[in-house]
Parts: C-alpha cells; structure tokens; sequence
C-alpha cells in the first residue's frame, strides 16, 4: 500500500509485502463469512443463460469514505481486480481502511469539513491517483448534487445517480411532489419550500398535530422532531433547523403527519441507465432510536405478496419519475394494521446502511452492481429473475452508552479508544467493520462503528444466530450498544415480528440493566488481587509480608476492599470473596460467584460479556467527598457524553426555573439538552459555545432556592461521594451474602438533589442490622 498526502505529494510504500486477506480468503476464514464473495459468485452464477460477466470496465476507483462502508466498499474492488484508493484525514491515519486499500491520500485535518466534505481535496486526491471514478459510499457527499457534478465536471465517473437526481431527491419537498405526480402515495404535510417558522407553525396546525419536523435535505434522521403539543413547536423548530444545518448545511424543513405506531420498510431498486429498474424485495427496519435504525431485516414478516409487488412497483415508478441510475431505496410509512396503506417518505439515493441484508437474500452484490451500472452495463435481470431466499437481519454496532437514569435517558455517543476487539464469524453470520485494535474513536464522525449480520434458513434461526454472534462481540475501551442490542432481539414483541418504530422507546426501561453486575466487581477485584501479589524471587521465595492477607499486628486481619466506581453508577467498596475458582490472565477473568463461574474479557480497566462492557474504575473517596465539600448544597451539572457545547443559555448569576434550558451538548451530530433539575442560581459555568469536553465534566453548577430549613450542608456534603459498601461472601451455602445483594422491597431509595440516598438496613438472625451492599453515599460501613 502507499500512502500520499494532496499538500506534498509525497509517498511511503509499505515494504513489507504482506496485503489484507483476500475477499475469498474473508469469506472463508475472516469476519465477513459467506458474504460479499459468495453473493458475487451466486449473481455471476444467476445470470440469465448462465453467461459469464464481463470484467468491470475501470482500473482504479477512489472511495470518498471512511470507516466500516469504506472497508466495504474496498473488498469488493480487490475481488473484481479494480485497484482502491481510500482517503483519510488527520484523525484516520491508521484506520483499518487506510490499511485495506492499495493506494490511501491524505486529504486535510480531522474536521470533516476541511476533509471527508471537501469536494477539491477529494478531486484532488482521484486525479493524482489516476482514479476513473469516485465511490462516495453513504453519509458525508454520498447524496450532494454538487460532489456528483464536480467528479462529472472533472472527468471521473461518479459511482451513484445523476446529479439532477440526488437534487431532486434530495429536496424531500420536490420529491414527494415528483411521485405523487407519478401516481405514488405520499404522507400528508407541509407542501412548498422554503417555510419560516411561522408557516411551518401554520403548516403543523392544519396538517394537525402531531406532525414530524424533518429536514428537507438530508435523512439518516438528523434533525428530525416529533411534536405532540402546540406550545413545543417553536423550540422544536428551532433545534431541528440547528441540526439540520450541521448536518446537512441546509436547514429548510418540511412537516408531515405522524403516523401513531408505524411501521417503516424501504424496498431496494437497481436502475441502468438503458430503461430498466427491477426492486430487489423490501427491508422492514421499524426497531429505531431517534429516528435511526438500529435492527433491519429482509423480508419483512408484515408483507404478503401482493402488498410485496405492489410497494416494489411504487418504488420503481418513483425511480422512474426522477430519471434514476444505479441503486436506490425507496423509503415508505406503512400502517401496522393495514399495509396495504402505505406512504412514500423519501428517496436514498445512494446505497443504505442495511444493503447486507438484500444482499444476504438475493444473492446480488449490491456494490459490485453499482460498479457495473457506473461502468455503463445494462442489468441481465427481469423482475421475475429476483427472488427472495431466507432471512437476514443486520445489528448496527454504535458507540453509545443506552441509559435510564434521569437526566440521562436515551441514546448518548460515546467515544475511547478500543483496547481489544473481537467480531464473530461463523456460519451465515458476516460482520461489516472499519474497526481495529488500537482505534481512537472521536465524536467527530457518526458514531456507527460496524454492523453484525446473521442469514438463516428463516426468521427464528436468523434471529437466534444474530444474538449468539452479539454475545461474542467484544469492543473493549468504547462503550457500545451491542449488549442492548442482543437483549432487544430477545424481546418477545420482536421475536413475534410485532414491530413499530416506537417500540425501542417504549421498552427502554426492561431493556436496560439498572444496576452492574455483582459478578463484575468481583472480576475487577481479583484483577487488583492478582495485581497485588508478590512474584516468586528466582529461588522461589515470596516476601510474607508483601501477601496480600490484610495482616495487622496484635489485632484481627483487616478485610481488603476496593473502592470501584463504574460510570454513571454510583461508587462502591467491593469485598471479594473467596478467590475459589477465580483465574486472571492478561486477556480473560474468570470468578465463581455463588457457585456460578462467570467469565469476561479484559483490556485495561474494562471487562467484557455478552456483547456488554464496564469500565471499572478505582474509585477515591477522599477526593469525591473534598469535591462534594467545596459544592456544599449545589448540584454540578455534567456532560452526559464526549462532545462539543454549541449553545450557552445562561451565565454565572442568573436564576433559573425547574426544567429551564441552560446548555447544548452535541456529539456526533446528536444534541443533547442540558436543563436545571431545580429552581436555583448558576454559580458556576465553566464552558462557551465551541467548548470540548468529556464525559462526566463539569459543566455548571446551580445552588438550589431555600426551600424552608435548609439541611445537609457541608458534612453532609464531605459524605458524598463515599463509595456504598459492597461485598462478596462466597459461595451458594452462604446466605447471608446472598440476601444482602437483594432489596426487601425491590423499591430504588428515594433521592433529592444535592443528598445523598436515604440508607437502609435490615437484618436476618445470623447478621441483625447489616447495611445493604448497594448502600449509597454516605452511609456508614462496617
């Protein structure tokens, strides 16, 4: 591989030989088994008279990506012989698709502005590698008119549709207008373009709430607002125009009606540029987070054949109306309870995050056509020629933490760096990535890292396949969804195929643990045991005193604990028990906890299980409660996540209401509100717009009203922060550990800013009074 930068045009070649294992060599040994290289082979195989495919007809293609899709994208150049150039910004030197691709440019700074969403760096960069044609994957310039004309202009091949296309379908307003012309059913809303506030206000009344606020230049749902109540439109408005500018650099909106409990499914369309355009079959991707997809799978179980055809004959007409080349989704809202109405939402006029699953079912390889029809071939295939074999279901692999807590609830980016990484393979499982060991992930970009995807002879043995393989997804040193994702696949809704697009939200709460697992204390403490013991000297001797026994002269050994904080938990002082059957190696933790042998991966501070990680941090009381004293009675506002403030909405002094908007977060492309928990007065702000900042910084600070005899000053301030006390104490005979990990009542304590938890205790006959082992803050300990 070489590498080159656009400034200096200097190269350093990789003298070691060695490349990427080959897309064959993937498909049968690496993390994309049975997947891209057996679907081209199965469309070579398919072609209508069994005639062999031509070569692709360019030599070198640029891929105007990053991450997981560039990867993706590369492996199926080098399986047609084509030569790959990647690009990559500051902050992607090392990515794993610099790696893959034979020729890599530098384009400019981490920013993707001054990089990923330059147009002449990107031109600058297939010129100066002899390209022929540019592959912008999805997101960044993958739908932008202008990057599509520029490439034209300067005599390359853009790999997607013509440039007036992405135009048109690109402004949600004129596309619904273009195939509603063409006879296809559109949601009711909003119709012209170019609405201010108060049309859009005017449009939400007579469409009638509620009504979906969504840019008119881009999806992906950025920018997009549900609004239930009048009052909340114009501040809605406003946070939909600021992150549809960030997003898409255009912050024109559109209003559609909401459509209570639907059901979102795309159908996949392949258009040469000879007349014909064939639908691949639907993709049913209604399991979403903040209107983005987490789950999709093809077909759909909602879909007969006839509702089937229908909707694939709408999308091909609506391919038609715009004069489209190459592949597309056509994206519909259909009514859980008669899919037979059916709505056009929009046009991707670029290939999807979920193609694997069309792909996994057809047996086409969605890239190499793309290619194909680039290159100016005509499709071998009728409509009749595509059927549908299988299932497939994909899991879109985020950095994000999934939380409960108040304050905190939803879907939050994430970022670190991956400390050890493992993707599954197997049997109809394939893993699309961008990922690697040592990756240093920002919130610069989207926070996709890769996707899983399972292909089984049917929904249940797919599904079944799809949350093996997400408990043996191991990302450690990034906070990810996986876990959550496999518990959402189990959830019986989704296994009875009963989906809606509110589904994730309304079943948050029995999706997401409250608490972390006693199991994984207990792991994090026999690391720092095993850490602690002296080594044999050469002769064997070990220092007696050095042991690890809590071995105090003239008194009773005192018990070791370790104070341990896992964040957004609350800290903890963790006795181990027993170390029977416990085992550290540099990789792998494994520890009995009543009579259960529990087993994690470990990296640094993170343990790993079943696709969920912790980090488990030590924990120093005497800093947490010097930090409580210096606040005495306020309550420190924190940064729920790694990101950027865009907008400060108060200054030190000001007074405050309950609920009040006071900062905004963004991460990613994602906005979080930050808003006072109480009435009170801001003492401390410490962030301006264009601010970074770290997860759990803090970000201001609000001294509550007086509210009578105010109580819990200053020592009861210094109390919090003291980590509960939590122990271990062994096996399953013993039932006096195993109580005192259990709540009589199942009740959370009660909590007010600014105190700690009210403790509570209770006894059985062999321990009368012993605090409960998730005592909070504050409490006393034995």
């Amino acid at each position: 591989m070489t590498t080159q930068d656009t400034d200096t045009t200097t190269q350093d070649t990789d003298t070691t030989g060695t490349r990427p294992e080959t897309e064959t060599e993937m498909a049968t040994g690496g993390t994309d088994r049975g997947t891209t290289a057996d679907a081209t082979a199965r469309a070579r195989s398919a072609t209508p008279g069994g005639a062999a495919v031509p070569p692709v007809a360019f030599d070198t293609v640029l891929v105007a990506n990053r991450g997981e899709i560039a990867v993706r994208i590369i492996r199926t150049l080098r399986a047609l012989g084509i030569r790959s150039v990647a690009v990559f910004s500051d902050a992607d030197a090392d990515a794993r698709h610099v790696r893959e691709a034979d020729t890599a440019v530098h384009i400019g700074p981490a920013p993707a502005a001054e990089s990923y969403l330059s147009i002449e760096r990107l031109i600058k960069a297939a010129a100066g590698t002899g390209a022929q044609a540019v592959h912008p994957g999805y997101g960044f310039l993958a739908e932008n008119a202008a990057f599509a004309r520029a490439c034209t202009d300067a005599g390359l091949v853009f790999i997607g549709p013509p440039a007036d296309a992405i135009a048109l379908m690109g402004d949600k307003i004129r596309a619904k207008e273009t195939v509603r012309a063409a006879g296809v059913p559109v949601v009711p809303g909003s119709s012209g373009s170019g609405l201010d506030d108060a049309g859009l206000v005017a449009a939400a009344h007579e469409t009638g709430l509620p009504v979906l606020l969504k840019p008119s230049a881009g999806g992906g749902g950025k920018g997009m607002r549900l609004v239930r109540e009048a009052a909340r439109l114009p501040d809605e408005i406003a946070a939909a125009r600021r992150e549809a500018l960030a997003s898409f650099g255009d912050d024109t909106l559109l209003v559609e009606r909401w459509v209570d409990r639907p059901r979102h499914i795309e159908i996949q369309i392949l258009a040469d540029g000879h007349g014909r355009v064939i639908h691949l079959g639907e993709r049913e991707c209604s399991l979403q987070r903040r209107h983005q997809k987490l789950i999709e799978e093809a077909p759909s179980v909602l879909l007969d054949p006839a509702t089937r055809a229908a909707m694939g004959e709408a999308a091909v007409q609506a391919a038609r109306s715009c004069g489209y080349r190459g592949a597309g989704t056509v994206e519909f809202i259909v009514p859980g309870t008669d899919p037979s109405a059916y709505y056009f939402m929009e046009m991707n006029t670029r290939l999807q995050v979920e193609h694997p699953v069309t792909e996994l079912v057809t047996g086409l390889d969605l890239v190499e056509w793309q290619l194909r029809i680039a290159a100016g071939e005509q499709l071998p295939y009728e409509q009749q020629d595509i059927t549908l074999t299988g299932h497939a279901v994909e899991a879109r692999i985020c950095a994000e933490t999934v939380s409960v807590s108040e304050g905190a609830r939803g879907f939050l980016p994430s970022g670190g760096t991956v400390l050890a990484l493992h993707e599954p393979t197997g049997d109809g499982v394939r893993t699309d990535s961008g990922l690697s060991a040592g990756t240093e992930v920002s919130s610069r970009y989207d926070p996709m890292l890769a996707k899983v995807i399972a292909h089984g002879p049917d929904r249940a043995t797919t599904l079944r396949r799809l949350r093996a393989a997400l408990a043996r997804t191991v990302t450690l040193g990034v906070p990810t969804n996986a876990g959550f994702l496999r518990r959402l696949l189990a959830h019986p809704a989704v296994v009875a195929g009963d989906l809606d697009t509110g589904l994730v939200e309304r079943e948050l709460d029995a999706l997401v643990p409250r608490s972390v697992p006693d199991e994984v204390y207990e792991a994090a403490a026999a690391v720092r045991l095993a850490a602690l013991r002296a080594a044999p000297d050469a002769g064997g001797w070990r220092d007696p005193f050095a042991a690890v026994s809590g071995w105090r002269l003239g008194g009773e050994p005192a018990p070791i604990r370790f104070p341990l904080r896992v964040p957004g938990h609350e800290p903890v002082t963790h006795r181990p028990g027993p170390a029977t059957g416990h085992t550290v190696t540099p990789d792998r933790v494994s520890v009995t906890v009543e009579g259960v042998l529990h087993t994690f991966d470990r990296a640094g501070d993170w343990l790993g299980r079943d696709g969920d990680a912790w980090q488990v941090l030590d924990h120093d009381p005497v800093e947490a409660a010097l930090a409580g004293a210096a606040r005495a009675g306020a309550d420190s506002l924190t940064a729920p996540m790694p990101g950027t403030v865009t907008v400060v909405k108060a200054a030190v002094g000001d007074r405050v209401t309950a609920g009040q908007s006071l900062l905004v977060v963004e991460a990613m492309k994602m906005e979080h509100v930050i808003a006072a928990p109480h009435p009170g007065t801001v003492t401390e702000l410490d962030v301006a717009p264009g601010t970074t900042v770290v997860m759990d910084q803090v970000l201001a600070v609000i001294v509550p009203d007086e509210d009578g005899d105010a109580d819990g000053g200053t020592a009861e301030a210094a109390e919090h922060g003291k980590p509960a006390e939590h122990e271990q104490r062994g096996g399953p005979d013993d039932r006096t550990g195993a109580e005192e990990h259990e709540r009589s009542d199942g009740r959370e304590d009660p909590e007010k800013p600014g105190t700690p938890k009210t403790p509570e205790t209770r006894g059985t006959p062999e321990t009368p009074g012993t605090p409960d082992q998730h005592e909070r803050p504050g409490e006393a300990t034995p």
